[in-house]
């Protein structure tokens, strides 16, 4: 909100710089992004509104928080009150009917003569001030009370609307409207349009009409100052793609007592700047009265929250000044909310406010008074730091990725019928929810490839989605470039699939599951040959493997290999933890290693063979280990010498030859009988 400071000072008369104003309003909650000095020794204030203060974003509403933060009254400024009496029951000239009270509690009108014109260099001074270009004095009238009061106001020339009638309603079927941008735009029956006895004149809350704007030739218009439903704005926005300063007011929460005000103050500039007079008293359709918020502040959860009480004078200081009504009672205040403050619903939003002006500095440092331990953390919040942690210590960066990807990216990863769409998407490249949580990491990658970073490793717990299983989470992780930093004793060596294989072995572990077996995947974004799924008791908890070369294409990846992996958290707790953790004395007796090579079929995987020693072997068997495969000169085509080191070490005693010959003979005998293995 850009906020002109000779503008500012006909509100309150504010001490001080530009400067020092930013500084004391920055304290209370209003960031401010930048001072634009002007000449004359003026400058406009640049402040960041949040999205829960609506009533801010307008001069008058500034100008509120500034007078209660340095304690001065607020001016009127020459600003009118709510004119005195009931007003007609229709202006002259034009009749206004509400057909959706629900969605339109209020609408305010009035007809005025005009002569159109360019504003008074004083307003457009001020408009440019406030990064609003200029159109003419009509148009410029109602954006200077937006400006000043906060509410959104529109000029209809009174000769283009059919029958000199206004109708609040939704919109008809098919209906279509060219708004002020020039656009053609399709509504839908649940939005909300301001309309003739024909057609559809305005988009409500949203943009006015072109066919019904104020031109060079408008002699009489019709004004328009409503209050319209936030939510009805918002999907009406949301839905066209269309955002302008009047829907952002509108969709974050108007002030429903408002508008016959800033109709007042409209009508009094036309005339000021002789521009036009109202032909007669205002219009105002408001068929359910909204009375304002009452709330019971007491002094004691006053202290309980901030741990200081505040003085009584203080509290009526800081509320009064921010136009709360206050009526003492015994334990403290019924406080009557203002209708613009749609963000103090509960006792603690006043409190919050009394906070804020008073000063945190001021509040003293005190623990909370604990009157019950606190719940135990979600098992899951544990696991995701036990993850990150396990992960980090394994070189790994974590990334925070949208949740959103486009289509053709969620294809590569999923069924086209098993992703999610998005109803109203951003973007095309924010179309469907992702069905797996790498897409984002490889982005990542490639954006750090791009900027000269060969070395990525990268990971993420998060969700997915799909149509089938629903939400699910997920860790996944992409590793490119080496697999360990260079050393002088030796050359470095690129990552390859065993590397991400123990990282998922890892993650597996400290999530509570131990990988028995590992098979062939068949994922398209996958390499064949190069990627496997891991598997605990049958089911499958990950895949892992080196990233399809179309896909990492695709990315905008260079040629070198990309590892992922991605382990379904979900199936691994339904699995269930193992049992407690048992600590195991250092051995006391010595193992005995032993070393054989076999020559099996080139296509027999690695595991089935130590499943098969670990079945045939006694208990005295402590692991088996592959150090070497061979294929070449000396061992026949579709076959592989595979050398398998063995440990054995009994925890009672000493092992003899015997014993360990006897063992020997039982594996070779299970591993030829099992695969035909020939002894080297």
């Amino acid at each position: 909100m850009r906020i002109q400071f000779s503008w500012l000072r006909e509100f309150v008369d504010v001490p001080g710089s530009p400067a020092s104003v930013a500084q004391t309003m920055s304290v209370r909650g209003f960031a401010v992004e930048g001072i634009e000095t002007l000449a004359d020794d003026d400058a406009v204030l640049d402040f960041e509104i949040t999205a829960n203060r609506p009533d801010c974003l307008s001069l008058i509403g500034m100008a509120r928080e500034v007078a209660t933060a340095y304690g001065l009254p607020l001016r009127a400024a020459g600003r009118p009150a709510v004119p005195a009496g009931p007003p007609s029951a229709e202006p002259a000239g034009i009749s206004i009917t509400i057909e959706n009270p629900d969605l339109c509690p209020r609408y305010v009108g009035a007809v005025a003569d005009v002569s159109v014109k360019p504003s008074l260099a004083w307003m457009q001074a001020r408009l440019h001030a406030a990064g609003v270009r200029p159109i003419n004095n009509i148009v410029d009238v109602t954006n200077y009370v937006l400006l000043e009061l906060g509410q959104p106001m529109h000029a209809f020339d009174l000769d283009t609307l059919a029958d000199a009638t206004i109708r609040v309603r939704t919109a008809m079927p098919g209906e279509r409207i060219r708004t002020l941008d020039g656009q053609s735009r399709d509504l839908s029956p649940e939005m909300l349009v301001i309309a003739d006895a024909k057609r559809a004149a305005a988009i409500a809350g949203v943009m006015g009409g072109a066919d019904s704007g104020v031109t060079n030739t408008t002699k009489t218009i019709v004004l328009e100052s409503a209050y319209f439903d936030p939510h009805s704005v918002r999907r009406t926005s949301k839905k066209l793609g269309l955002r302008s300063e009047a829907s952002m007011r509108f969709e974050r929460g108007a002030d429903p007592g408002l508008p016959a005000i800033a109709m007042a103050r409209a009508l009094a500039l036309l005339e000021t700047i002789d521009a036009g007079r109202a032909r007669s008293a205002l219009v105002d359709c408001y068929p359910n009265l909204r009375n304002p918020l009452r709330l019971r502040l007491r002094r004691a959860k006053i202290g309980g929250l901030l741990g200081a009480a505040l003085p009584d004078a203080d509290v009526r200081r800081i509320l009064d000044g921010l136009g709360f009504t206050l009526h003492d009672v015994a334990d403290g205040w019924d406080v009557e909310v203002p209708t613009r403050r749609v963000d103090a619903l509960r006792e603690v939003d006043l409190i919050e406010e009394l906070a804020r002006h008073y000063g945190f500095d001021r509040l003293p440092v005190t623990f909370p008074t604990l009157t019950a331990a606190p719940r135990p953390l979600d098992p899951r919040i544990l696991q995701a730091r036990h993850l990150r942690a396990i992960l980090t210590a394994e070189g790994f960066h974590e990334a925070v990725t949208f949740g959103f990807v486009a289509q053709a990216t969620a294809a590569r990863f999923a069924p086209e019928s098993d992703v999610v769409a998005i109803a109203n998407p951003l973007s095309e490249n924010f179309a469907v929810l992702r069905p797996s949580a790498l897409p984002g990491l490889i982005d990542a990658v490639a954006h750090n490839r791009h900027r000269e970073q060969r070395d990525v490793r990268l990971f993420e717990i998060g969700a997915r989605f799909s149509r089938t299983a629903g939400e699910r989470r997920a860790v996944a992780c992409v590793w490119t470039g080496a697999a360990a930093p260079g050393h002088w004793a030796g050359g470095a060596r690129d990552v390859d699939l065993f590397d991400m294989k123990g990282v998922v072995e890892r993650v597996c572990e400290a999530a509570g599951a131990s990988i028995d077996s590992t098979v062939a995947c068949r994922e398209p974004w996958l390499t064949p040959g190069r990627s496997a799924e891991a598997r605990v008791n049958g089911t499958r908890v990950g895949l892992f493997g080196q990233l399809a070369a179309d896909v990492a294409s695709a990315h905008g990846l260079p040629a070198d290999p990309v590892y992922v992996a991605e382990i379904e958290l979900d199936v691994i707790e339904a699995l269930g933890r193992p049992g407690d953790l048992r600590v195991e004395p250092l051995p006391r007796y010595p193992s005995v290693t032993r070393d054989i090579s076999v020559l099996v079929d080139d296509t027999l995987a690695a595991a089935d063979v130590r499943a098969t020693i670990h079945g045939a072997a006694p208990n005295t068997l402590v692991r088996a280990v592959e150090f070497d495969r061979y294929q070449g000169a000396g061992v026949p085509d579709l076959k592989v010498s595979l050398s398998i080191r063995l440990t054995f070490r009994s925890a009672e005693r000493t092992l003899t030859d015997a014993e360990i010959q006897v063992a020997m003979e039982q594996i070779l005998f299970a591993l030829k009988t099992r695969h035909g293995a020939v002894q080297r």
